[in-house]
């Protein structure tokens, strides 16, 4: 599989990033490299680490960016595949102990993730229900779906996937299942139309996508992982470096806004003259409010509808 996938925000991403020749970066979700191969050609010098938890974009990567990552003993361009949760232990690994110039992060599910019918995450094709991003990680959605309760089950459509039926397509798996597992994309698909109502059915997209959705993020810890991560990147920027983080669902947002804001921000008591350096904010907002895709790349890029644009400088 040739790991295509059309990069949101490119510019204002990096380019918020303000890029200096000898920095160390990160892309945190090397996905296709559209990011990548951006940031890299506006560095003359300088490395960047790139993470992937997928194995099929980290091998199609080592096919894309063969030059880079074999042009000298110290390539500008390596690969970890690894969760993003893991930034600062890599870098150790890797001999980068010293903090990096800035990361960022692409929270998208890639393209090629979807159309690629076997790996399950996609309402469109028939597969066995898997949605794991990382292929050596146990646990999949068959394994949720066949196994949770239908409260446990409820709870994932509802706070992961804003699905307003959650009782009731929990009711209806754990119904169906009694009878034989859950073992397709498709068998989910029909549970899930059951259990909507006719005239809901009719509006809003397609019936699954929300609860799709809430089982992909469930699987992959996404937004557990995500707080985490920021937490640790954060920790890990030099002074003056810069974290880019783009969000497409409110829930993601809402993290890196609160993680943003709590960072940014500092409770003086009354009467202290002098704020103590460990009361001090750790970062600035770059802005205030999220960058948003331009009417151009509205038009041209589906994906970036609902892209949201957070930046932040370590103090």
């Amino acid at each position: 599989m040739e790991f295509k996938h059309t990069s949101v925000l490119l510019h204002e991403t990096i380019d918020n990033l303000k890029p200096k020749n000898d920095g160390l970066y990160v892309d945190a979700t090397f996905g296709g490299g559209g990011h990548a191969k951006y940031l890299l050609s506006k560095i003359d010098s300088g490395t960047l680490i790139g993470f992937d938890q997928d194995e099929y974009a980290i091998k199609s990567a080592e096919q894309n960016f063969a030059d880079l990552l074999k042009e000298d003993s110290n390539p500008r361009l390596k690969l970890v595949h690894d969760n993003f949760s893991h930034l600062e232990k890599n870098l150790v690994d890797l001999g980068y102990s010293d903090g990096i110039d800035g990361i960022y992060y692409d929270l998208g599910v890639s393209s090629p993730q979807f159309d690629q019918a076997d790996r399950g995450f996609s309402y469109r094709f028939n597969a066995r229900l898997d949605m794991r991003m990382d292929q050596s990680q146990e646990l999949d959605a068959y394994q949720l779906v066949n196994t949770l309760s239908q409260k446990e089950l409820a709870n994932i459509f509802y706070k992961y996937g804003g699905e307003k039926f959650s009782r009731q397509i929990a009711r209806q798996i754990v119904e169906k299942r009694r009878k034989k597992p859950i073992e397709t994309t498709f068998e989910l698909v029909d549970v899930i139309k059951e259990a909507i109502p006719a005239f809901a059915r009719r509006t809003g997209g397609h019936p699954a996508k929300k609860s799709f959705q809430a089982l992909r993020v469930a699987v992959n810890h996404e937004l557990d992982v995500l707080e985490e991560s920021l937490k640790e990147a954060i920790k890990i920027l030099r002074p003056g470096g810069r974290i880019s983080v783009i969000t497409f669902q409110s829930d993601e947002d809402k993290i890196v806004k609160k993680i943003f804001k709590k960072y940014s921000e500092v409770e003086v008591p009354r009467g202290m003259p002098i704020v103590p350096d460990d009361l001090k904010p750790t970062l600035r907002l770059v802005n205030r409010k999220p960058i948003t895709a331009s009417s151009s790349e509205l038009e041209n890029n589906n994906r970036s509808h609902s892209a949201k644009l957070r930046v932040a400088e370590k103090i």
